[in-house]
């Protein structure tokens, strides 16, 4: 059932629910940030109104700074006004940040330690028509295995709106990745986030299986558990909305009350989210997982959501993936 404490949206299960892209709740909370703190500044490589850096861009024309195409010069000043104190959101696509200067992210702002927050956008194979060149699925693998960084997948636009505010707060380098489609709105203002702690959305007594979900993936894996529990399959579904630092105790607690795991990620599952969770999970409490991404393949033009269910990332998907998991922990 639904966790009441999140104060999810009303509309959940509604087929008319709000929809929103993920990056336009980052712009929100971008401009929040800059009208809270002088010292917010921002980056983009020639993608202003795409990453949706465009109305920050407009109220803070002096501390905004469009650096053209060229990746590794946005990081690179990005890490130098940091060092400077202040606080710089340096954004492009995903695929070109990090996926073009991971190099220069690692050296000049991981391992300086500068507060400098890459904001990934157009990431997932739901990016559509623009095809496997533009689709960045190794994203979360690039970056949650550098040093110090923080990796943060929200779930819809307010919580993106709400972790770009938190990131703008926080110390050290961060990566928030963003979906270029619209989207559920699941949560709503007074829904809880803090970076680093898992948010459980649906909860059951006695689950058969725990999904873990991040992005827009967490509201299919809501859909799923929903049908779930009308066969009378009860699950829990947790939003890992931090990949890393990994919330350990909340994953350890309800994988081991489950027993069985399924992480859903619009990622290759080497290496992403999904990665993480085994990781952790095979030193702490292991149980029988299954992964649902994408398997080591390259992504491809077509529409978001016929993408989403060749890569096997659709409802039926988890139910399946679900359904699975509970045979192999019961043999």
């Amino acid at each position: 059932m639904i966790n009441k404490t999140q104060k999810l949206n009303p509309k959940l299960f509604d087929l008319q629910i709000e929809q929103e892209a993920i990056r336009d709740g980052f712009g929100r909370g971008l401009v929040t940030a800059g009208e809270t703190n002088e010292q917010v500044v921002a980056l983009c490589a020639d993608l202003t109104e795409s990453t949706r850096i465009e109305a920050f861009a407009k109220k803070f024309p002096d501390r905004f700074i469009q650096v053209g195409v060229a990746e590794q010069n946005l990081v690179t000043v990005a890490s130098g006004l940091a060092t400077m104190g202040k606080i710089p959101f340096a954004a492009s696509y995903a695929m070109f940040s990090p996926g073009r200067n991971w190099e220069q992210i690692r050296t000049t702002i991981c391992y300086n330690n500068v507060p400098v927050k890459i904001v990934g956008a157009h990431a997932g194979v739901s990016v559509g028509p623009d095809g496997g060149t533009h689709q960045a699925i190794e994203d979360m693998a690039l970056m949650r295995v550098l040093p110090r960084m923080t990796v943060v997948v929200p779930a819809d636009s307010l919580e993106a709106e709400k972790a770009t505010l938190a990131l703008a707060d926080s110390g050290g380098p961060a990566y928030i990745r963003l979906a270029r489609n619209k989207s559920a709105v699941i949560t709503t203002e007074a829904s809880p986030f803090e970076l680093g702690r898992a948010e459980v959305l649906f909860d059951s007594d006695e689950p058969a299986a725990l999904i873990i979900a991040c992005g827009q993936m967490v509201y299919f894996s809501l859909l799923a558990a929903k049908k779930l529990e009308a066969e009378g399959v009860a699950v829990s579904v947790i939003n890992l909305h931090t990949i890393k630092p990994l919330d350990k105790a909340t994953v350890i607690k309800y994988a081991r009350q489950a027993g069985a795991v399924v992480t859903v990620e619009e990622h290759q599952v080497a290496g992403g989210m999904g990665g993480a969770v085994a990781e952790m999970l095979a030193a702490e409490a292991p149980v029988p997982v299954e992964f649902l991404g994408i398997q080591d393949q390259f992504g491809q033009s077509g529409e978001p959501g016929e993408l989403l269910e060749h890569y096997s990332l659709g409802v039926k998907d988890i139910i399946m993936a679900v359904k699975k998991v509970i045979e192999r922990k019961n043999v």
